[in-house]
């Protein structure tokens, strides 16, 4: 019999912990997912949004977290400002961000993308400062390392949402809501065996 994990995709509203329960009352993951004896694969800060995997499984859970396996994740980077390519090219390279050299980043201009939504509360506008969006995809996920990485090449981020994990992404699901799939427990592969 094939050994099965179940793997729940949640699309992360702004403000919410990546953890289960907190001592201040803010809201977590619990607010939302009622599933006993599932665990977040890694985190995503307060103040960012998007795509969080939890999983029964502690394998599969340290695969999807841990850097070594490589599993790209894609940001979408509301920043303040309008980048040029050459400001974009030392986060391609890999950039010093003071404790330790980021990996090179895939990242390119893009449209607001149109499966967005409003968030809430909205990000701060000032009619002097124009906001542009970038698609930055990292294999690592150090502790705020988007929002520094923007900030270092002088284009603080506003709003940072998590789109894709792997082949997983938030597509068809609003904020607030998760869906569930199970996979196979496979060593080396992650494939959707159902959604």
């Amino acid at each position: 019999m094939l050994d099965m994990s179940r793997l729940i995709l949640f699309n992360k509203p702004y403000g919410v912990l990546t953890q289960f329960t907190d001592p201040s009352g803010r809201p977590t993951l619990a607010n939302f997912i009622k599933i006993p004896h599932v665990y977040a694969a890694g985190r995503l800060d307060s103040d960012s949004e998007g795509l969080v995997l939890l999983t029964d499984d502690g394998s599969l859970q340290a695969r999807i977290a841990h850097p070594r396996h490589k599993l790209l994740k894609t940001y979408w980077a509301q920043v303040e400002g309008i980048p040029a390519e050459a400001d974009l090219e030392p986060l391609r390279m890999g950039i010093d961000l003071g404790n330790f050299i980021t990996q090179p980043a895939q990242i390119s201009l893009i449209d607001e993308p149109l499966d967005l939504w409003e968030r809430v509360p909205p990000i701060r506008y000032r009619a002097s400062i124009p906001t542009s969006w970038l698609k930055i995809v990292i294999g690592e996920g150090k502790n705020r390392q988007v929002r520094r990485m923007t900030a270092k090449i002088g284009f603080p981020t506003l709003r940072l949402v998590r789109w894709a994990v792997g082949e997983w992404t938030l597509e068809r699901l609003l904020p607030g809501h998760w869906r569930e799939i199970l996979v196979t427990g496979q060593p080396d592969v992650i494939p959707c065996v159902r959604c």
